[in-house]
């Protein structure tokens, strides 16, 4: 466990190791029985598939949107099967840490969760997020048909034209296969585990930063 009076000098520590490094043994003992995943009716529902980096941050900022009704982290873009955390977040598959996004298009579109996922993570650093680095923590949009594929480009297009990144977009566009749901314990993390040190020092103050940009994007929950 770690005590509170330590808590400063690790959340200083965190910000420079991976994701992946930020679990301990305590952690990955939790059971069905410690944690239990809330997911609404997703049946009939369209779902986008997005990396950008360690999923317990992306999973908070998807999850925080109005319209959308459930977002699963898991593994995608390899074609190893069944994959676990521990060999993605150590590189020894070509999967990358991902979200499943499903989302009433009647609240939201897709358009506007492309829009959110580049506007949440770095699009430009191949193979790495700030402290997370590897091909695990790649940038990729999963496309599912033509239409969302063209969408995508055409937003990639826009952004490099308008020069909203010092550098070019490195981000993948690539069809969708298959999704690996993570293990239990990752659903829903960051809020289940606020005083993780690397939730505390990495995640919290980009989804606060998240909270004041898209404010009326948000469920009403999340309005402070």
């Amino acid at each position: 466990m770690v005590t509170k009076s330590i808590l400063p000098f690790l959340s200083i520590l965190f910000c420079f190791i991976a994701c992946s490094e930020a679990t301990n043994a305590d952690r990955f003992q939790l059971t069905a029985s410690d944690v239990q995943v809330q997911q609404e009716d997703t049946a009939g529902l369209p779902s986008g598939v997005f990396a950008g980096g360690c999923f317990w941050c992306t999973e908070a900022y998807f999850e925080r949107l109005q319209g959308v009704k459930a977002v699963i982290s898991g593994y995608s873009g390899g074609s190893q099967k069944e994959p676990t955390y521990k060999q993605v977040s150590a590189g020894k598959t070509d999967h990358a840490e991902a979200v499943q996004v499903y989302y009433d298009p009647q609240q939201i579109t897709y358009q506007e969760l492309v829009e959110v996922f580049f506007a949440t993570h770095d699009p430009t650093t191949l193979n790495r997020q700030g402290p997370d680095y590897g091909k695990q923590y790649r940038s990729i949009v999963f496309y599912k048909n033509a239409k969302e594929k063209k969408l995508v480009e055409d937003y990639i297009g826009h952004l490099n034209e308008a020069g909203t990144y010092k550098n070019k977009i490195v981000t993948y566009v690539q069809p969708f296969k298959e999704f690996w749901p993570a293990e239990e314990y990752h659903q829903d993390y960051y809020r289940r585990n606020p005083q993780d040190p690397y939730v505390m020092s990495v995640a919290k103050p980009k989804v606060r930063k998240f909270e004041d940009n898209y404010r009326d994007k948000l469920k009403p929950e999340y309005i402070k």
